[in-house]
């Protein structure tokens, strides 16, 4: 029993860290009122969370490879501890979005070593059986965060959405000082801050773009500005990464097939299973006038399919190619989120059920294997580094594709409407305000043609991926041991 210990305090963590990605989305029409904030203001708890994670993820990864994975993990710990507290406390919108920026910046640093740490506490068949239930803990999280989130929001307050956080944190770093290997990294070295920066930069603009885009419209020069500024700081990351002797992430990496499907597809697959969930939550608060927990468990089938799935997946799927498991996975996806387009005007939550349960068994498939798969086309030293991006780009991929979806229900339910402001409050769960301004068919017509088209995005991107992972993905050569 022992020897499953240091897998309990990596998981915990991940759950942890990945739940708080998703848990404030049901919770967003009680944040609005309380705090008296706008949409666009509340996307900013959800983005720079998941921002300042895959911006710091890689830098993060690196980091760890040098000073000890034990180490940059339960400073993590403390770090997301403290912030949660700060976020609990929050006596307004700006304190709170602060403070999950703080709590972005502890979960980079857990979420960077976790794969690392199994992979030098586990191996063989118990390695396989390690990254599978870590695995269920990554799938299941992002689905279950709504329904904890709900639970909690309707019985404690919004607060202790953040606060319940803290005696997890407790039991996770008493856990990794007592079972989890300590190890020594590399030693010191220099953090390429130049490219951290450029990387943060870029990313921040970006959606800051996206956001913008999504209130102002795409013509607004502050929305040209910010998308133009975010692609010249990416391009000036390329070229600060060439020229670093060691860089946060080394670009030759994308010279192999495999690892750029792998990083196109880690993407790919939390944008398209994972971001619509938060629209989801407010149609069914908003128009469905469900309460917070039952919003929550509106996603549940998703949730126990995905866990069920992926804990299975460590012990059937031992020796399966990585590019079945993860390929058919987002195949699995593509057709889930295609199902979920069953949804009309007068649909209840059941709509949303058969395919919840198709993406719930594409995340469990898929899930568990992205992070070996990473570790395996790298070589030993580079296992921080790959850990990093791999985490990186999955975050990454819900951060844009969460504004994105937002400017596209708005901009869908606007042309049902005949009214863009309309449609964009709709988007933002404002369907009570305007039963005074246009009829409720209308307005529910309006929010489900919004959401199947986010359905159809998310089902096109995920396809593609699945593809591109079947044909490019392939066991790692001499060269990447």
């Amino acid at each position: 029993m022992r020897k499953w210990l240091p897998l309990l305090a990596v998981s915990l963590s991940t759950f942890m860290l990945l739940i708080d990605l998703t848990i404030v989305s049901v919770a967003a029409p009680d944040l609005a009122r309380e705090l008296h904030s706008s949409f666009a203001a509340l996307q900013w708890t959800v983005d720079l969370y998941v921002l300042v994670l895959a911006a710091l993820l890689m830098a993060a990864g690196s980091l760890s490879d040098r000073l000890g994975h034990r180490r940059v993990f339960v400073t993590g710990l403390v770090v997301f501890a403290a912030a949660s507290l700060s976020c609990g406390l929050a006596p307004d919108a700006g304190v709170l979005i602060a403070a999950r920026g703080v709590q972005g910046l502890g979960a980079a640093a857990m979420y960077a070593t976790n794969a690392a740490l199994l992979g030098l506490t586990y191996s063989g068949r118990d390695r396989s059986v390690a990254f599978g239930v870590w695995g269920a803990a990554n799938g299941a999280a992002a689905a279950a965060g709504p329904i904890l989130g709900g639970l909690l929001t309707e019985h404690a307050g919004w607060r202790s959405i953040f606060l319940v956080n803290l005696p997890v944190a407790a039991v996770a770093a008493l856990l990794a000082r007592v079972a989890l290997p300590g190890g020594r990294g590399r030693g010191p070295g220099r953090i390429d801050a130049p490219g951290v920066v450029s990387f943060t930069v870029a990313s921040a603009l970006v959606v800051y773009g996206l956001i913008r885009a999504g209130s102002a419209g795409w013509s607004d020069r502050w929305t040209v500005a910010a998308l133009a500024a975010g692609a010249a700081a990416a391009a000036g990351f390329v070229l600060i990464e060439r020229g670093r002797p060691e860089p946060m992430l080394d670009l030759r990496l994308f010279r192999r097939p495999s690892f750029a499907a792998l990083m196109f597809g880690a993407a790919a697959l939390t944008a398209s299973a994972f971001a619509n969930l938060v629209f989801v939550s407010l149609w069914a608060q908003s128009v469905l006038g469900l309460g917070a927990m039952a919003a929550g468990l509106v996603l549940a089938p998703m949730a126990v399919v995905a866990f069920v799935v992926a804990g299975a997946g460590g012990r059937l799927l031992h020796g399966v190619p990585p590019r079945h498991s993860i390929g058919w996975g987002l195949l699995l996806v593509a057709a889930g989120t295609a199902l979920c387009m069953l949804v009309g005007p007068d649909s209840g939550w059941v709509a949303l059920a058969p395919g919840l349960c198709v993406t719930g068994i594409g995340v469990g498939l898929s899930t568990p294997v992205l992070a070996s798969a990473a570790l395996s086309v790298v070589p030993a030293e580079r296992a921080g580094m790959a850990n990093g991006a791999s985490n990186t780009f999955r975050q990454l991929g819900y951060a844009l594709a969460l504004p994105v979806f937002a400017t596209v229900v708005a901009g869908r339910a606007g042309e049902v409407l005949g009214d863009d402001p309309a449609g964009r409050r709709l988007a933002g769960g404002g369907y009570r305000e305007l039963l005074g301004t246009a009829p409720a068919a209308a307005l529910r017509a309006a929010y489900a043609a919004g959401l199947d088209r986010i359905f159809l995005t998310s089902a096109a991107l995920a396809g593609v991926a699945g593809v591109v992972v079947l044909l490019l993905l392939r066991p790692a050569g001499p060269a990447a041991r």
